[in-house]
């Protein structure tokens, strides 16, 4: 079956709103012997990115957009009990996303991969303004602040974090990662605002975590300029 079949087929059964066939298909991929970790990065990804851009352009509607959503993290919940995990602990990720439920679900992805990989995730969501996002920085420590899956409204308050998390200087070593969302639509964004590292699926994401440079390494501050973002 090749993969651009099964995506389809999955897309299919998620927005018709059957949970039944959707876990039923699912199955029968399993039983097909793909790996739980490939499935979430090169299936259910796809899918929510699918879901995300037609959501966002109108071509979805509202109904079918979240019978996806909540089938999708469904599946995608069960899934993840099913990874390979890395016993050791291999750093600690503060992790934020974009607003609306596909975005969460698409840094639910992230968060289980990351998770299975050895790291220790606190996953915040959205919504979380950026002096709360600064004390709980200097609350956790962690070695990484991913922001993963994020609008386009959420870009400029993300370079304010990432120059207020320079300019303050409290975490020399910690590294920022940026991508899905916003920073898959817009290429070099994550690096134009200051990021040590992108990623544009959270198998990339994991790769980026584990080899971001530190901050002692940061990019160089760039020009300030205004972008549109689809």
């Amino acid at each position: 079956m090749h993969l651009e079949s099964i995506i389809e087929q999955l897309f299919q059964h998620l927005v018709s709103g059957d949970r039944r066939r959707t876990r039923a298909f699912v199955g029968t991929l399993k039983g097909l012997g793909i790996p739980a970790e490939r499935l979430a990065n090169d299936v259910y990804w796809p899918v929510h990115e699918m879901l995300v851009k037609l959501n966002k352009h109108g071509q979805l509607s509202r109904l079918s957009y979240n019978y996806a959503t909540r089938a999708l993290r469904q599946v995608a919940d069960q899934g993840a009990a099913d990874y390979v995990r890395v016993e050791r602990t291999q750093g600690r990720v503060l992790l934020f996303c974009g607003p609306t439920e596909g975005e969460e679900l698409g840094a639910q992805l992230a968060v289980d991969l990351l998770e299975a990989a050895g790291y220790e995730v606190f996953f915040g969501g959205a919504g979380v303004a950026n002096d709360e996002v600064l004390a709980e920085l200097n609350e956790t420590r962690p070695a990484t602040l991913v922001m993963w899956a994020s609008a386009a409204t959420d870009a400029p308050a993300i370079r304010q974090l990432i120059d207020q998390v320079r300019e303050i200087g409290g975490h020399p070593n910690m590294r920022i990662v940026c991508g899905g969302g916003v920073f898959n639509r817009a290429s070099g964004l994550a690096e134009e605002i200051g990021a040590h590292g992108s990623a544009t699926t959270p198998a990339e994401l994991v790769t980026a975590v584990a080899t971001a440079a530190p901050a002692t390494a940061a990019p160089a501050a760039t020009k300030r300029r205004t972008r549109a973002v689809a």
